[in-house]
């Protein structure tokens, strides 16, 4: 399934940066930036769960039929390689339980795949559905899933002029000396528009994406 433009809920408030241990001085007085070309992968917030009531417009305790969480995310990427793109690939855990346990059920479960640039920019959004298998007598089942990203490797990389403003070395007693970096708004720019996040979640409606986030 290809991936297509999208927007995502305001509710994706999940904002992971791509960079670790950005703002330590190195022994030249630089700036170290250890960063990686792959995606910060995540949940955004209230789409981890999803729950199904029985009546579907009860929502009520006692109508709970089945909730499912995801968990478990882990992922590869091949930032070592060399090649014009970045693929990332999360598998995760979906687990469920339901309330009557009589018979076997499947139950199928849309969830979304999510590129986003920057924090804040969907650059594609992918549907897709997990089944979930009860066997007969059984209140809990699981199964995994898979969110793939694809990011060209240039995108995902700090121009050169950026890195050399931010690994150049600064001498003590300099004005510059104190001063951050990444506190000059086109460095902070440049460092969002490389940045990526693979996000995965439950494809919620309204009203099931309302009752996890005032639950």
């Amino acid at each position: 399934m290809s991936l297509r433009p999208a927007l995502l809920p305001a509710v994706c408030l999940l904002a992971l940066g791509a960079c670790s241990r950005t703002g330590e001085l190195d022994p030249a007085g630089g700036i170290r930036v250890a960063r990686s070309a792959c995606p910060a992968v995540g949940v955004p917030a209230f789409t981890g769960d999803v729950t199904l009531f029985d009546p579907p417009s009860s929502r009520d305790a006692r109508a709970i039929d089945v909730v499912a969480t995801i968990t478990n995310l882990r992922t590869s990427c091949n930032d070592a390689d060399q090649g014009p793109d970045v693929v990332a690939t999360t598998t995760f855990d979906v687990q469920a339980r339901r309330r009557d346990t009589a018979g076997a059920r499947e139950v199928v479960l849309p969830y979304f795949v999510t590129i986003v640039r920057g924090g804040n920019v969907v650059v594609a959004k992918r549907i897709s559905r997990v089944a979930l298998n009860f066997a007969p007598g059984q209140d809990r089942a699981s199964t995994t899933a898979v969110g793939t990203s694809t990011v060209t490797r240039a995108a995902a990389t700090l121009p050169e002029s950026v890195r050399e403003q931010i690994m150049k070395k600064r001498k003590a007693g300099r004005e510059d000396a104190a001063v951050d970096p990444m506190s000059e708004p086109g460095i902070r720019a440049a460092v969002a528009r490389a940045s990526f996040e693979l996000l995965v979640g439950f494809q919620l409606t309204p009203d099931q994406l309302q009752y996890n986030a005032t639950r």
